[in-house]
């Protein structure tokens, strides 16, 4: 899985932030304890005395350097149990702790050259902040309400509604729940208001859980991104066009919304042959059919969302009208 730069730098800063931190307030409590009991400075003093002690006998040889040795060690267990008891004694459980922020990597955010877990979960947090903007709730599957579908007949397909949008949900959440490399790329097709947008929050956020990176984009924010990344040298629109081309899984909500043109047409084609070319996935949920995107677009941009995608349906009557009735 694949973090955007960004992601990575704001988590980096946030883990050297929270290491700085841990070890101020180590700082802090062992420069309270000295105040507090003055013995308990001494007998580091000591500590590190016996550490030079014993550095010194391990360069000698024989029976008189392990004599001497094996005195530091004694005085040493001495020095460590008296200052165990002092501890004990003046101050609660962990209070002179200085253990790091974490054990496996010692706050560096690495184990050797792989990414410690620390680290992959402040970029899982950081990445679920870019899908923030989705809506002011936060969507899930368990909110799915099949009943919004009519349990019959649709006349021009010939299916039960109800049962295609079960067959639905049950391919997203499985999507969501199983994304890998492997997992193929959708186009979810259908009429206003039959849940594209829903769903495709639902997979966003599940899938960013899971600690992938994701983009969701309108289709009208990513092209005048595209176009300000090409056209205006603006540096924010620069990062999300990387962002666009470089993450595990781009969603392109509502296709066919945004001003239709020449540079639409040639941004949309690049966008999807090069995320093709990488093997990164990408979701487009439109209202739009094969003969539209042919039309609207291009033939070879059809193609390729026929040749390339996974076609998930969406059926039923328009699901805000009927909030609105009270449903």
């Amino acid at each position: 899985m694949a973090y955007s730069a960004e992601v990575l730098r704001r988590a980096r800063a946030r883990l050297a932030m929270a290491k700085e931190d841990r070890e101020s307030e180590n700082r802090e409590h062992l420069q309270q304890a000295y105040e507090q009991v003055p013995r308990l400075k001494e007998i580091d003093r000591l500590l590190r005395t016996t550490m030079a002690k014993a550095a010194q006998a391990a360069f000698t040889q024989g029976i008189d350097a392990q004599e001497a040795m094996e005195q530091v060690r004694q005085e040493n267990m001495l020095l460590q149990q008296e200052r165990a008891e002092l501890t004990a004694l003046y101050f609660e459980e962990g209070y002179l702790d200085d253990s790091p922020i974490c054990d496996r990597c010692g706050g560096t955010g690495y184990v050797g050259s792989s990414m410690c877990e620390c680290l992959r979960e402040l970029c899982r947090q950081e990445q679920k902040k870019e899908l923030t903007f989705l809506s002011v709730g936060r969507e899930s599957f368990d909110q799915f309400r099949l009943d919004y579908y009519p349990d019959r007949e649709d006349p021009n397909l010939g299916v039960n509604i109800r049962a295609v949008m079960e067959k639905t949900f049950q391919t997203c959440r499985r999507y969501a729940m199983t994304f890998s490399e492997k997992s193929p790329n959708l186009l979810f097709s259908g009429d206003t208001g039959l849940g594209k947008t829903f769903l495709s929050a639902c997979i966003a956020r599940t899938v960013a859980d899971n600690g992938h990176s994701v983009v969701y984009e309108s289709a009208n924010h990513l092209f005048g991104n595209l176009e300000r990344a090409k056209f205006e040298n603006d540096e924010e629109a620069r990062k999300d066009a990387v962002k666009y081309t470089a993450c595990d899984l781009l969603i392109v909500d509502d296709l066919g919304t945004e001003m239709p043109g020449q540079f639409t047409t040639s941004a949309l084609y690049g966008l999807i042959n090069d995320r093709l070319l990488s093997g990164k996935l990408t979701i487009i949920s439109t209202n739009l059919n094969s003969e539209d995107f042919a039309r609207r677009y291009s033939r070879q941009i059809a193609s390729r969302l026929r040749g390339n995608y996974v076609r998930v349906p969406f059926l039923g009557d328009d699901i805000r009208l009927i909030k609105n009735r009270g449903f």
